[in-house]
């Protein structure tokens, strides 16, 4: 709602059904509308539409059609990501593939979606792509996320030399722990506390929390949104190719 509030126009889209090796629910229509309840109470304008980000077609139809409703696209957030666990040495290749297809092409397809349109429009523009803290170390039981989260590192910094001839800002953030259903949930329960067999979140809340030098499980959603807010405003206008964390101190330790 973040940038609702500041003015923007929002083009939302999500797949709003299961994926098989997501371990938790996916948000469903309702969460969507509940998006779009909030972008209009927040003041702001949105166009919403179920689409899965491995679709590139169907997102460049939905990019395309906002762009005529609103007039012009300034600023892509790459936001697509699932979480499941397990060792690579035993993992399937559906896990492996559909992790990679979302995590890493799906981040790519959201961009590819509007870059052509920004570009031609001659107004700049400013993306981030949302990688992870895994993105920029290694994590055990996770190995097929951090892979796909590294490539979304890989994919802002190529982005950011191929863009910036166009004053495009090209970023990648990262952060830690977030308090979604994507963090709390039973897999990553389990991943925490391995030496429990039916570990709850009372179990694992603190579990969560020793990753960190500040003394917080997580991060809330609002605060990875002021994050995006400020790397897309004026303020961060010459912030390009950089890997902005907000980890609560989590790299650093």
């Amino acid at each position: 709602m973040a940038l609702a509030r500041e003015g923007a126009s929002i083009i939302a889209f999500d797949i709003c059904a299961p994926v098989a090796t997501a371990p938790y629910p996916m948000a469903s229509e309702s969460d969507l509308a509940e998006t779009v309840r909030l972008v209009e109470e927040a003041g702001g304008k949105i166009l919403a539409r179920q689409a899965d980000v491995r679709d590139l077609d169907r997102l460049t139809a939905i990019v395309d059609e906002g762009i005529d409703q609103f007039g012009r696209l300034d600023i892509i957030l790459g936001n697509a990501g699932i979480v499941s666990q397990g060792l690579m040495s035993e993992m399937t290749a559906a896990q492996w593939g559909e992790m990679i297809d979302i995590n890493l092409t799906g981040v790519f397809n959201t961009v590819r979606a509007g870059m052509k349109q920004m570009i031609s429009a001659g107004n700049g523009g400013a993306i981030v792509l949302t990688s992870s803290t895994a993105g920029l170390r290694s994590m055990d039981n996770i190995g097929h996320y951090v892979a796909a989260k590294h490539g979304v590192t890989g994919l802002a910094k190529a982005l950011a030399n191929e863009l910036g001839q166009h004053n495009i800002r090209v970023n990648s953030l990262h952060p830690s722990n977030v308090r979604t259903d994507m963090l709390v949930n039973e897999g990553n329960f389990r991943m925490f506390r391995p030496d429990l067999d039916n570990p709850q979140l009372e179990d694992a809340i603190e579990a969560y929390g020793t990753i960190h030098l500040l003394d917080t499980p997580w991060l809330e959603p609002e605060d990875v949104s002021s994050a995006v807010l400020y790397l897309v405003s004026s303020e961060g206008r010459f912030i390009t190719g950089s890997q902005f964390t907000i980890d609560a101190g989590f790299l650093a330790k």
